[in-house]
C-alpha cells in the first residue's frame, strides 16, 4: 500500500492506493492483471483512534466525493467525523481507481494486444467492464480494509453503494461492524422486468405530480419534443437530441430541489445559449462517467441477463405520451446520439446480453450478524421501497426507517439529519 498525508482546515486526510487482481474470482498464478484501487481517509484532529467507516457512492460510475472542511463537504461529513475516520473509497472504474475512458492506459495485460480500451475490440471492452460491479467492489474494499490493519469497519451505502453494501453483508460480514443503508437496498428474488415496471409506474405519478404544480410546464415539454422530432433541439457538442433523451429530463424528479431545476430550465428560451446549455448539464448520462450508462442496469442483475430492460419495460402509456418522463432508465438510442456514449454501443449490446452471475445469498444475508439501519424513502424514484423493504426482512438485525421526509438525496440533502438518525438506531439511541 502506498500513502501520503494532509491537511484541511479541521481535516487530516491520507490517501491510500492499494494494488488488487482486476478479476478477484480467477487470479492467475502470477497474480495477473492489476488495477489500482484509491481511497482517502478523512479524520478529525484528535479522532485517529476512531472506528473507520468507509462511504460507498452512488452510480454505478462515480468517484467519491471530494472532502472540504468550509462548509462540510459532503455535508454529512462533520456528523461522521464524530464518530469515525471516514475512508471514502473511489470504486473501481472511478477518480483514482482505474477511471474507465477510451484512452486511460491500461495495467499490463488487462487486454491482450490493447493499451487503451479505445483499441479494444467491442468483445474485449464488454469482457474487461463485466469486473466492475458491486462484487468487484467489495473485494476492493476488503484489500483496503486488510491494508489498513483492521479487522472490521462500518459501511455507509448510498444508492449504488447501498447496493454494495447489501453484497457485503452477503459476502464478508465479518468484516461489518454495522451498515448504513440511504436508498440503497435492491430487489432480492424479484425478476429485472418487475423493477424496471415498478419504476416506470412511479415516474409516471411523479411527472402527473410536476405538472400539476406548475401549470404549462408540459406543454414546454411537448414544444422540446417536437423541436426533438424535428432535429432542432442540439447540444453544444452538435449531437441532436431526441425525444427520448429529452425523457431522461425526468431523473430530476427523484430529488429535493430537482422539480425546481426541471421547472427554472423550461422557463428557459428553448432556442437561446443559455437552454441548450443548461439542458446538456441536467441530462444525466454522458461522457464524464460513461460506465454510469454502459453498467448500469447491470447493478440490478442479481443473476441473469438485462437485455435492455428498461427500454422492454416502457408502458404503453409512456411510449405514446412523450411528456411522461423517465428516471434512471437507459435508453439504447442514447447510444446512438450522443457522440461520446456512441463508442461504447457495441460494448453495451454485448452486456445486455451477458449473463450476470448472482451478486446475494439470501441464507449468508439471514445468518448475518450485523447492526444495520436503513433510510428507505416512501417514494423513492430510484429504488422502489416495497422491494426494499422485502430485501430488509432478509437480515436479522436491521431497523428501516421509512420516511416521505425526504427524497433520494435525503443523505446530502438533509445535511447530517439522516445519518444522525440512523446512527442513533443502531447505537440504540433512537428507534426508527
Amino acid at each position: 500500500m502506498a500513502s501520503t498525508s494532509w491537511t484541511l482546515p479541521g481535516l487530516l486526510l491520507r490517501d491510500l492506493t492499494v494494488d488488487v487482481p482486476l478479476d478477484h474470482e480467477a487470479p492467475t498464478a502470477d497474480g495477473g492483471p492489476r488495477l489500482s484501487v484509491f481511497a482517502r481517509v478523512a479524520t478529525a484532529p484528535g479522532g485517529e483512534d476512531r472506528p473507520y467507516l468507509v462511504y460507498l457512492q452512488g452510480g454505478p460510475g462515480s468517484e467519491a466525493p471530494r472532502p472540504a472542511a468550509v462548509p462540510a463537504n459532503p455535508s454529512w461529513l462533520e456528523r461522521a467525523l464524530r464518530d469515525f475516520q471516514v475512508v471514502m473509497l473511489d470504486q473501481r472504474g472511478t477518480g483514482g481507481s482505474a477511471p474507465i475512458g477510451l484512452d486511460v492506459p491500461l495495467s499490463a495485460g488487462a487486454i491482450h494486444g490493447a493499451g487503451t480500451l479505445r483499441e479494444a475490440t467491442d468483445t474485449q471492452r464488454a469482457a474487461y467492464l463485466t469486473h466492475f460491479r458491486a462484487d468487484a467492489i467489495v473485494e476492493d474494499a476488503e484489500a483496503v480494509r486488510r491494508a489498513l490493519g483492521v479487522e472490521t469497519w462500518s459501511l455507509l451505502g448510498q444508492s449504488f453503494g447501498g447496493f454494495c453494501t447489501l453484497r457485503y453483508l452477503s459476502a464478508h460480514a465479518g468484516s461489518v461492524a454495522s451498515a448504513l443503508f440511504t436508498g440503497g437496498l435492491p430487489a432480492i428474488g424479484v425478476e429485472l422486468d418487475e423493477v424496471y415496471r415498478t419504476t416506470w409506474e412511479g415516474m409516471i405519478r411523479r411527472s402527473e405530480q410536476f405538472y400539476a404544480r406548475f401549470d404549462g410546464d408540459r406543454e414546454k415539454v411537448r414544444r422540446l419534443v417536437d423541436l426533438a422530432d424535428a432535429g432542432r433541439l442540439v447540444l453544444p457538442d452538435g449531437s441532436v437530441v431526441s425525444r427520448d433523451r429529452v425523457r431522461t429530463l425526468g431523473h430530476l424528479l427523484g430529488a429535493a430541489g430537482g422539480p425546481e431545476r426541471l421547472h427554472y430550465l423550461l422557463d428557459l428560451d428553448p432556442t437561446s445559449p443559455a437552454f441548450v446549455h443548461d439542458l446538456a448539464a441536467s441530462l444525466p448520462f454522458g461522457g464524464r462517467n460513461p460506465l454510469y450508462a454502459v453498467i448500469h442496469e447491470s447493478c440490478w442483475a442479481d443473476g441473469g441477463a438485462t437485455r435492455w430492460a428498461a427500454d422492454r419495460t416502457m408502458p404503453e402509456q409512456v411510449c405514446e405520451d412523450p411528456t411522461l418522463l423517465a428516471g434512471e432508465h437507459v435508453h439504447r438510442s442514447l447510444f446512438d446520439e450522443d457522440p461520446d456514449l456512441a463508442p461504447w454501443k457495441g460494448a453495451a449490446d454485448l452486456l445486455a446480453e451477458h449473463e450476470w452471475p448472482r451478486l446475494y445469498d439470501e441464507e449468508a444475508l439471514r445468518s448475518a450478524d450485523v447492526r444495520a439501519a436503513a433510510a428507505v424513502y416512501f417514494d423513492d424514484a430510484y429504488v422502489p421501497r416495497e422491494l426494499s423493504l422485502a430485501t430488509a426482512a432478509l437480515l436479522p438485525q436491521i431497523t428501516c426507517w421509512v420516511t416521505s421526509e425526504y427524497e433520494h438525496n435525503g443523505l446530502r440533502a438533509s445535511g447530517d439529519g439522516v445519518l444522525d438518525h440512523l446512527l442513533g438506531i443502531v447505537s440504540g439511541a433512537r428507534i426508527a
